[in-house]
């Protein structure tokens, strides 16, 4: 039996390296963009609950805003008064704040939906540049240890 070469041993080593590091940054990949997916899916999982929220939100805001109202027609039968002149202005008044709330939930609750929808395009984007890095480490690890195995063995 003849002794085994140290240099080939270590040729030997350098490629293996250079495949497990090949593999592991494959996997490392694969592992970005899982990851990128599921954040783009929970941020637009959170887009979906802040379009409930605005709407439930609006909603809450026009119940509270018709039994103001209520109560201003009410308050102002009981008192014998018609309602014109102030207390048809105040009533006025009452339904156009309520729209004005309105909008300003719609919006606020429109922007949240944007930063979501660009939270989740980041995600997305972020995983496929780490990926795409992830596989370019894992070609250069497999490269680098191609090369230093043949640099032993010459």
């Amino acid at each position: 039996m003849s002794p085994v070469n140290p240099v080939t041993i270590a040729a030997g080593a350098a490629a293996l390296g250079g495949v497990m590091g090949y593999k592991g940054n494959m996997a490392a990949s694969r592992q970005a963009s899982a990851v990128g997916k599921y954040n783009a899916e929970l941020a637009e999982n959170e887009k979906v609950l802040t379009q409930r929220a605005t709407r439930d939100n609006e909603r809450i805001l026009r119940v509270n805003s018709e039994r103001i109202a209520a109560t201003q027609r009410v308050m102002t039968a009981a008192s014998g008064v018609q309602m014109t002149g102030s207390p048809l202005a105040a009533l006025f008044d009452t339904y156009m704040s309520t729209e004005a709330d309105a909008a300003k939930i719609r919006y606020a609750g429109s922007v949240e939906e944007a930063n979501k929808e660009a939270e989740a395009a980041n995600a997305v984007l972020e995983a496929n540049a780490q990926s795409l890095a992830l596989k370019y480490n894992a070609v250069g690890s497999l490269v680098g240890g191609g090369t230093r195995a043949a640099t032993l063995l010459s």
